[in-house]
Formats: C-alpha cells, sequence, structure tokens
C-alpha cells in the first residue's frame, strides 16, 4: 500500500514558479512508476508529467514541456518543479502511483492518488 501525500501548491503571478512535492511512504519509489495528473474545474484529468520505475525516464504532457520538471530525491519525495506559470496551468495537481511498468498517460493505469494540491495562477 502507498500512501501520498502532496504539498505545496498555491498563488502565483503569471510567469512565476511552484514546486510541488508528493511524500510517499510504503515501497520506495524504485518499485512505482510516478505521475503528476492535474484537474481544472469543469475538466477531466489531464496526465502532466510522469517518472518511469526503473530506468527514470521522463516524460511530460506537449502543454507542459519545457516548462516543467519532474524529479525524485532520495527522500521518497517526488517534486513537480514549475517554471514560466500561466493563468491555463490553474488546477488541483495530484500526485499518483501505479506498479505498472508501461503505464498509459490516463488516470485510469494509476491505482494510487494523493489528495491533491491547488495551484492558481493569476494573469
Amino acid at each position: 500500500q502507498v500512501r501520498l501525500v502532496e504539498s505545496g501548491g498555491g498563488l502565483v503571478q503569471a510567469g512565476g514558479s511552484l514546486r510541488l512535492s508528493c511524500a510517499a511512504s510504503g515501497p520506495t519509489f524504485s518499485s512505482y512508476t510516478m505521475g503528476w495528473f492535474r484537474q481544472a474545474p469543469g475538466m477531466e484529468h489531464e496526465f502532466v508529467a510522469g517518472i518511469r520505475r526503473i530506468t527514470g525516464g521522463t516524460s511530460y504532457a506537449d502543454s507542459v514541456k519545457g516548462r516543467f520538471t519532474i524529479f525524485r530525491d532520495v527522500q521518497n519525495t517526488l517534486h513537480l518543479q514549475m517554471n514560466g506559470l500561466k493563468p491555463e496551468d490553474t488546477a488541483v495537481y495530484y500526485c499518483t502511483a501505479t506498479d505498472r511498468i508501461r503505464p498509459r498517460d490516463d488516470p485510469r493505469d494509476y491505482e494510487y492518488w494523493g489528495q491533491g494540491a491547488q495551484v492558481t495562477v493569476s494573469s
């Protein structure tokens, strides 16, 4: 069983930066592929970034490439560094995990979810 707790959300002006963190309890990150999804009001969950459990390879949604960076540290914490934020990045961001080796960029492939962190970008 994996428990995920996000932190670091907040309000920022367009062009600013935020870092989201996700503390995980349970097995180490090497056992799980981790990801960030977001959900804007009235919208479905959208894949943002992922990091594979064995290789550490990363993937990003086209909308955030070059602005967001996903990485994990030895303290079993996952991070999402968000730079150049835009108003359209406003959403609740969720840390997720799956024991699938090759999950799709689909929320249905991720079994474990955090409670979510609100990110609001003002114009």
